[in-house]
């Protein structure tokens, strides 16, 4: 069953379309991976779908309400959580105060609101820095936070924004570790990443954009095997054999 759907979603800026026609769902319970080369367009999708854009073509539903043009925290209220590309943590707050943020979503109680971010913050293996100031986080544990703040929203979908970003192959472990961990939790993902190595093997399904354009959608070792995506964006070291 598709949480989210996607159709006809374009949206322009002046004389640039960012997203022409895009047309993608998201199945309840799946990993989806967005990708493409930088420009392709993807941020603008996620942006259009949790609200920060309104699309100028098409319509997004979810769990079949139409949310199209909905403004961000009645999207975030629905159900769709998201993180940033780059970090947008509040520095001077701790990381508790930062989670706390996104619990009073959903309650006006201090007390409530802080037993919700304590949750998310121990899913996240951040429990340990929860008096710390967010601005002296490393990287790796910045995006933490920002998922922590995002599940406190009780996120049925969560759009991850290049989780990656910055992180060394043994923080990049731990992050996929985090998201495959609350995939088995039950938490549908969308996530736009450059990391092939790591977007491939653990999404369900994949959908390439590229200049704007969907030019592909499917299973992962069918994308690896397209031409076109092959041309576009992953080059010959990641065809599929076959």
């Amino acid at each position: 069953m598709a949480l989210l759907e996607v159709t006809g979603l374009t949206k322009n800026f002046g004389g640039l379309a960012a997203n022409q026609d895009i047309t993608l769902s998201v199945e309840d319970g799946t990993i989806v991976g967005l990708i493409g080369p930088n420009g392709a367009g993807k941020t603008t999708l996620f942006n259009t779908i949790a609200g920060l854009y309104a699309p100028d073509a098409g319509r997004v539903v979810f769990a079949g309400a139409d949310i199209t043009g909905w403004p961000p925290e009645r999207v975030c209220r629905a159900g769709i959580g998201r993180t940033f590309q780059i970090t947008k943590s509040f520095r001077q707050m701790t990381v508790l105060e930062n989670v706390m943020v996104g619990a009073f979503l959903h309650t006006f109680s201090p007390r409530q609101a802080r037993q919700a971010a304590l949750a998310a913050i121990e899913k996240t293996g951040l429990l340990s820095r929860k008096d710390m100031l967010a601005g002296n986080l490393t990287v790796a544990d910045r995006k933490r936070l920002e998922v922590a703040r995002a599940l406190a929203t009780r996120p049925r979908m969560l759009m991850l924004d290049e989780a990656m970003a910055g992180l060394n192959p043994k923080e990049r472990q731990e992050a996929v570790e985090l998201i495959l961990f609350l995939a088995r939790e039950g938490t549908t993902i969308l996530l736009v990443e450059h990391v092939m190595e790591v977007v491939m093997p653990i999404s369900h399904r994949l959908v390439v954009l590229d200049y704007g354009k969907q030019i592909a959608e499917g299973k992962p070792e069918a994308i690896a095997r397209d031409e076109r995506v092959i041309k576009a964006y992953l080059g010959e070291r990641y065809r599929a054999p076959g």
